[in-house]
């Protein structure tokens, strides 16, 4: 069988790798590497393209999934190979190689009343991936991320967000850029920082809303602080002065979310209370 991969020396199988490995090589071809069903047919509903299909199969039971687009380029691999490629076990047996798709600022589009988490050189994937997953639960309108340490299809990021890299629109742009674009569209920026700030559930997030985080171990930079509109904390009542970056998100992702039930008088908000 011509499509049955069963040494990791193949060509396909080291560009994969390569693929997993190496943003520039990702950058270069225009493509990344996605594990798992759920993660696929996310990015198959968000309209990614599909480039070749790589499924663990035996040679003489080398068959395309029922679940799975049939009319896909596929390759089948050995067991030995598979193991090789996946990055984690519980991918039911399926990777996939896809198209990159880029989206601008201009490209978002809100109904009614905005919340956007804003990522300034956020540099680790699994944070970055975290996020994004709280974003999208917390349905949050888009993730913008400004100059970006990692790239949005790195494999351990697209891991964390479990998907939500593809359901969540996702813009990467420059950090002026991106304020141009919440001022000119009034979104008000809410910065997250130790200091001159407010604790964060005394603040409004029921305006269209901006919540902007920078990297754990410099936080945001002078350019974020001057243009917030204001600055906002969480408060830290232990030993600490920090949460990990993707916890602050959540956090304040959920009171936005609070203050929206409890403004529209949704009884659900009834079981949400700011913390005391």
């Amino acid at each position: 069988m011509d499509n049955y991969l069963s040494s990791t020396q193949n060509p396909k199988i080291k560009k994969l790798l390569a693929l997993q490995q190496k943003s520039s090589l990702r950058r270069e071809t225009g493509l990344f590497v996605v594990e798992g069903r759920r993660e696929i047919q996310q990015c198959i509903d968000a309209g990614y393209e599909i480039d070749t299909l790589y499924i663990r199969a035996k040679e003489n039971e080398a068959v395309v999934p029922a679940d799975l687009p049939a009319d896909i380029n596929t390759c089948f691999v050995s067991p030995h190979v598979y193991e090789r490629i996946a990055y984690r076990e519980s991918t039911e047996g399926v990777i996939a190689v896809v198209h990159t798709r880029s989206r601008t600022l201009e490209e978002l589009s809100f109904k009614g009343n905005p919340l956007l988490m804003v990522l300034e050189r956020v540099e680790k994937p699994g944070n970055l991936g975290a996020i994004m997953r709280s974003a999208d639960a917390a349905g949050a309108d888009a993730v913008i991320v400004c100059d970006p340490l990692t790239d949005l299809f790195n494999p351990n990021l697209i891991r964390a967000s479990l998907g939500a890299v593809f359901s969540v629109p996702c813009v990467v742009c420059t950090s002026e850029d991106c304020i141009r674009y919440l001022k000119e569209n009034h979104i008000r920026i809410l910065t997250a920082q130790l200091q001159d700030s407010s604790l964060y559930y005394d603040t409004d997030m029921i305006a269209p809303t901006a919540i902007v985080m920078g990297t754990e171990s410099t936080g945001l930079t002078t350019v974020w602080r001057e243009a917030a509109d204001a600055h906002i904390r969480i408060p830290m009542n232990g030993r600490l002065d920090s949460l990990n970056v993707s916890v602050s998100a959540a956090v304040l992702l959920y009171e936005a979310v609070r203050q929206r039930l409890t403004s529209t008088g949704c009884s659900r908000s009834s079981s949400i209370k700011p913390p005391q």
